[in-house]
Order: C-alpha cells, then sequence, then structure tokens
C-alpha cells in the first residue's frame, strides 16, 4: 500500500501568511516563487534543481516508453521474418536469371561468330562485329550481380540491426503481434491474387507439369 504524503508544515505555513498578506488567490508564479524559497531550506540534498531534473527524467521515461510502443506497432518482426528474405530471394532470384540469360546469349553469338568465319567478306566482317557488340553488352550482367549483391549485404545490415530492436524491445513486440493478428481483417480477392508469376525458382512450376497442363487442354 503506498503512504500519503502528508503536505508539508513549512510549505503550508508559508503559502497561507503569503496568502493572507496579498488578501487575494496568489498566483502561479507567486506559488512557484514559495515553494522554491521553501526547498532551499529544507534539510538534505533536495533542491528545486533535484526536482527539475528528476521532472525530465520522469518525461523522458515516458517517452521512451511510449516510441517502444509505438515501434512495436510497426511489427519489426514481420520486416525481418518475412519483408526481408522475400527481397533477398526476390534479388538472387534476378542475379540467377541474369546469369542464365547471359550465358544463353554468349552461347548464341560463339555459334554466329563461327558461322561467321566460314562467309565471305563483307558478310563476315559485319556479323563479328555485331558478335563483338554483343560481348561488350554482356558485361552488364557481371556490373548488375556486383551492385545487387551490395543490396543483399545492406539489407542483411538491416536484418541485424533489427534483430537488436526486437530483442531490446520484447514484450512489446510481442503484444503487438498479438493484436495485430487479432485485428487483421480478411483481404477481398483481387485480381492481383490470381497472378502467380513470375515465381522463385523453388516455387515455380516444372517443364514436366506445365507439359501435363498443356496436354489437358487438348
Amino acid at each position: 500500500m503506498t503512504a500519503i504524503t502528508q503536505p508539508d508544515p513549512a510549505l503550508t505555513s508559508r503559502l497561507e501568511a503569503a496568502r493572507a498578506e496579498a488578501g487575494q488567490p496568489l498566483s502561479r508564479e507567486e506559488v512557484a516563487d514559495i515553494i522554491r524559497e521553501v526547498i532551499g531550506t529544507m534539510e538534505g540534498d533536495i533542491s528545486a534543481l533535484d526536482l527539475q531534473v528528476y521532472n525530465e527524467l520522469e518525461a523522458l521515461a515516458r517517452y521512451i516508453q511510449s516510441a517502444r510502443v509505438e515501434i512495436a506497432a510497426i511489427r519489426p518482426d514481420e520486416i525481418r521474418e518475412d519483408h526481408i528474405p522475400k527481397a533477398t530471394d526476390e534479388l538472387d532470384a534476378v542475379v540467377g536469371a541474369t546469369e542464365d540469360a547471359t550465358g544463353r546469349i554468349l552461347d548464341a553469338a560463339e555459334q554466329i561468330q563461327t558461322i561467321a568465319e566460314g562467309l565471305d567478306q563483307p558478310a563476315q566482317g559485319q556479323l563479328i562485329d555485331l558478335v563483338t557488340g554483343i560481348f561488350e553488352a554482356c558485361n552488364f550482367q557481371d556490373i548488375t550481380g556486383q551492385r545487387i549483391s551490395k543490396v543483399v549485404r545492406t539489407l542483411k545490415h538491416i536484418e541485424t540491426k533489427i534483430d537488436v530492436l526486437i530483442q531490446a524491445l520484447g514484450e512489446e513486440v510481442e503484444r503487438a503481434k498479438i493484436h495485430s493478428e487479432a485485428n487483421r481483417e480478411p483481404k477481398p480477392a483481387s485480381d492481383e491474387d490470381l497472378l502467380n508469376g513470375p515465381q522463385l525458382p523453388a516455387a515455380a512450376n516444372g517443364q514436366d507439369e506445365i507439359d501435363r497442363l498443356l496436354a489437358g487442354l487438348d
């Protein structure tokens, strides 16, 4: 049970005396001045500055707690467990698809170059120039792969920071997760829900399944 703090006699006496002298209610500034004066004469280490610091610390604590709740409501756990993994998987798929496409382009260009070597001029020179242009253009794949790899590393770094944030927030994140799932309304079906592509390699239909689907259309 919390003890009830009794009014300080010195403060009560000083306020009553000031009120009698003024003959009217005291203003907030006058009351504050009296409180500071009384506190300054009290025994012990407490001072008006101590009280000001305490009030500021209390306000800071309330602000931090409010910020914790608001950050938890953003669901950083969902960002870590869903959004970032999906983004990195999609970027990895881009790199893989680009490498595959570039490899097939280079193979075709090499075959064209071989055929061109058996032709007479000027057709041979024209084809070789075009094939050389294809080889040079395919350098984009290496540069693109490097840039995407940097983005993936950045996402991994963000994921690590979010892990630390989730550990710091603790119970607030769990409460926000339960609240979010309890109040989540079913999403109405749309045309976008019917679209399947492009799929990640692990989730994409294999050629055998595609052949079976096509055979069923006959």
